[in-house]
């Protein structure tokens, strides 16, 4: 075989420093947002200063057109911010006490199920894929596999609270920002996301990099069993990241639709009024599940996809030669990645100036198009430096013969199929495009025509993205079989620092504008936090699309990683073992939507009917003389979260043990596979369909055209309507929607990890 133009040294200096440059680069954008005080002395002496801003005194003369040297504003600004900050520090470590229980418990257990494969014993094994060799025992996979788990636990764990920590830091200090103009506040919205986004992906690759390294120091030569036991990290980030999402989609639902509901429908008071008793669990809310939960959603989307691709290229030439730097190609693209996001972000922070309303949504764009094409570039620069040119890659059973630029169109193809779902999902979910200003309109004849048009619109926004993913999985298995489709999805996931850089940022907008109503601020301050809102809103959906399209892929690339391990040949279709398991596996993510669907109704329920009790029984609490109760909404939705989490949770991580241990692993196939052709196409509609109905509330909120006026303004029949549509399509697009992505994945990447357990001593009831 070829030898690699990138020597191994070359590799292991490589992965660290841009992991490192990422982290001095987050660190960087953070210093340059807490430049913007949250305290009236920080304020006075940026407004003294000589030479504050780019234009001096003449930025300090703006200040005072804008009122920015009202301190008032500041303190109650400051006020907001610490009572949101506190809420959400509070309900994740209420909720990480008890998913830290279920952690230890999953440990022992994944630790007892994989060392009795062997009867734990300590001599060594015969390898699975080459029988000529013994690997080391399955007892140490056991320990190593737990210790993996518990680390993509924990790294999940901190990437979501980072993040939370990281937002409830910005948001104040954007809608403070938003005073000097539209462009100050994007600008700081943006690049707290940027810290979120450079630090995720940073600790996700150096996590990784370094516990290969250090479990090398143990299993040496023996890389089958090493790649194997990493597959623990990918199970460890997706599982917390289930109940982050499951958990913060319960809260922030259950907050916002009782808010909307009692305050808007009934009260005909604004989004974020200060009188309604659930506005800062609302508030809250965003962070816990848009940020935590999406943080630790995607940090476990990247783990599986490099342990996918790992695991199959241990059992390839560059396993079977211990090619230390192709075996790593999965890491170098991500870190390339990392660099290329780095310079993608200067186009939003420094290259371009925004000005207007107008230039956010195409700004956000334009950075998904620009980390695309360099992307793409620096994937081809890869597969020539870090690839042989010829190798080959285990095919069930066979070897395949690849060449390096098949590999790099793989990636390339996912990269591709990203930026298309992306865009799909932009033009079902933006009010700038005809779908969602149909659905503003069906309002005018009330709230069941918007419900009607707002479900088509998501049933037929699945089409493109599922030809999209078919295509990238063919191209990409027809290239490098399964491996293909692992690459696929990191390519996919290559630019997730960009990526969630524009996710974080649309709720930290949209906290910003929350805070700016709280604070008694002009209209025209909502209006600019509105807009950056609005386009964020838009950005999340494009998100939520990237994390369905890559899970699908990594679903699938575990998938066959685990048909590969547990011995199977073929999946066949006719056979009734499978055929039950596809039926099952189909149904799940419907039994999973309804238990979420159903725990934010019930959490929902508590919120109206105490955010009632409020306005009826605290006096003067609509004139705005009294002030209302904050404390017991926040404590409702925190409940009802952490007590309604664990149902849908159970569900899946029980799954595919009970259907291995009791079927074994041709009906385990089967219900993967059902889960995912399933689960992805509720996925994506869900997630339109709930982002189609809140963008066309804003649209006729906005009244920025000719027909959104005559449906507007606020109050009016039609508005009303769409804020139902909206509250409908909140659990959709927050809680069911984006959590189905983790059921496909978690339930593949279960399944590979306890694999072993279940070719040995599965299928209990077929052996009777």
């Amino acid at each position: 075989m070829d030898e690699t133009l990138l020597p191994a040294i070359g590799v292991e200096i490589l992965i660290p420093a841009c992991a490192l440059v990422a982290i001095a680069f987050a660190l960087v954008q953070w210093l340059l947002v807490s430049r913007v005080k949250l305290s009236p002395h920080g304020l006075d002496s940026a407004a003294n200063d000589g030479g504050a801003g780019k234009n001096g005194h003449a930025e300090y003369l703006i200040e005072e057109e804008e009122g920015l040297t009202d301190h008032n504003v500041v303190l109650k600004c400051a006020d907001i911010q610490s009572a949101i900050a506190e809420g959400a520090t509070s309900f994740l470590f209420t909720e990480y006490n008890y998913v830290g229980i279920f952690m230890v418990a999953f440990a022992v257990l994944t630790f007892l199920f994989l060392g009795s494969v062997e009867g734990f014993s300590t001599s060594s094994q015969t390898c699975t894929y080459d029988p000529t060799k013994l690997c080391k025992p399955a007892l140490a996979t056991a320990i190593f596999s737990t210790i993996s788990f518990l680390l993509g636990a924990f790294t999940s764990v901190a990437s979501g609270f980072l993040g939370m920590k990281i937002a409830t830091y910005a948001n104040a200090r954007t809608t403070l920002e938003a005073r000097k103009g539209v462009g100050k506040a994007f600008i700081t919205a943006f690049r707290s996301g940027a810290v979120m986004g450079f630090l995720l992906a940073a600790n996700g690759l150096l996590v990784l990099y370094i516990a290969i390294n250090l479990f090398k120091l143990y299993y040496g030569d023996d890389w089958e069993g090493l790649f194997e036991s990493i597959t623990g990290y990918g199970l460890g980030g997706s599982s917390m990241a289930l109940f982050g999402r499951v958990g913060g989609g319960i809260y922030t639902k259950a907050a916002d639709v009782g808010a909307d509901l009692v305050g808007k429908v009934e009260r005909n008071i604004p989004e974020d009024d200060p009188r309604n008793p659930a506005v800062i669990a609302d508030n809250v809310g965003d962070n816990v599940g848009d940020i935590a939960g999406m943080g630790s959603d995607l940090f476990g989307s990247y783990a599986e996809s490099s342990c996918a691709a790992l695991v199959v290229a241990s059992i390839s030439s560059f396993g079977i030669n211990h090619d230390f730097t192709a075996m790593l190609y999965p890491l170098i693209v991500s870190s390339v990645g990392i660099l290329v996001c780095l310079i993608t972000t200067l186009f939003a922070t420094d290259f371009f100036e925004i000005n207007d309303v107008k230039e956010i949504e195409p700004a956000l764009k334009r950075q998904l198009i620009i980390s695309t094409i360099l992307m793409t570039v620096g994937v081809a620069l890869v597969s020539w430096i870090a690839l042989p040119l010829s190798f080959t890659i285990f095919n069930f059973g066979t070897q395949k013969v690849v060449k390096n630029w098949q590999l790099s169109l793989c990636v390339a193809v996912g990269l591709w199929a990203g930026l298309i779902i992306g865009f799909v999902t932009e033009y079902y979910t933006s009010n700038a495009y005809s779908p969602v200003q149909d659905v503003a309109d069906s309002c005018r004849t009330g709230a069941a025509t918007n419900v009607i048009f707002g479900l088509a619109l998501g049933y037929k926004s699945v089409i493109i993205p599922i030809f999209a993913i078919a295509v990238c999985i063919y191209v990409s298995f027809s290239f490098a079989a399964m491996y293909g489709i692992a690459m696929a999805a990191l390519g996919m996931l290559s630019t997730i620092a960009t990526g969630l850089a524009i996710d974080a940022y649309g709720p930290i907008s949209d906290n910003a504008g929350g805070i700016a109503e709280m604070a008694g601020m002009n209209h025209r301050i909502r209006e600019r936090t509105d807009a950056l809102d609005a386009a964020g809103n838009t950005t999340a959906a494009i998100g939520k699309g990237f994390a369905i399209g890559s899970a699908a892929l990594v679903s699938l690339a575990l998938f066959g990683a685990f048909v590969s391990r547990a011995g199977i040949s073929t999946v066949d279709v006719l056979s009734p073992k499978v055929i039950i398991g596809l039926l099952v596996g189909a149904m799940l993510p419907y039994w999973f939507s309804a238990m979420t669907m159903k725990s934010v109704g019930s959490a929902a329920l508590k919120m109206v009917e105490e955010v009632r009790r409020q306005f009826n029984s605290i006096p003067g609490l609509l004139e705005g003389t009294a002030k209302p109760d904050y404390a017991t909404c926040v404590k409702i939705s925190t409940d009802a979260s952490i007590k309604e989490m664990i149902p849908p949770g159970a569900l899946v991580m029980l799954t595919p043990l009970i259907v291995g241990i009791l079927f074994g692993v041709e009906t385990l196939a089967g219900v993967l596979a059902g889960s995912l052709v399933s689960g992805v196409q509720i996925a994506i509609s869900a997630s339109n369909t709930g982002g189609a109905w809140d963008n066309a509330k804003k649209y006729i909120e906005a009244g920025a055209s000719e027909h959104a006026r005559n449906l507007g303004p606020k109050g009016s029949d039609p508005h009303k309507a769409a804020v139902i549509g909206d509250t409908i399509g909140d659990p959709l697009k927050d809680t069911s929607g984006p959590s189905l992505n983790i059921l496909i994945k978690l339930m593949a990447v279960e399944s590979l990890v306890f694999a072993p357990f279940f070719a040995t001593h599965g299928g209990l009831l077929f052996k009777i």
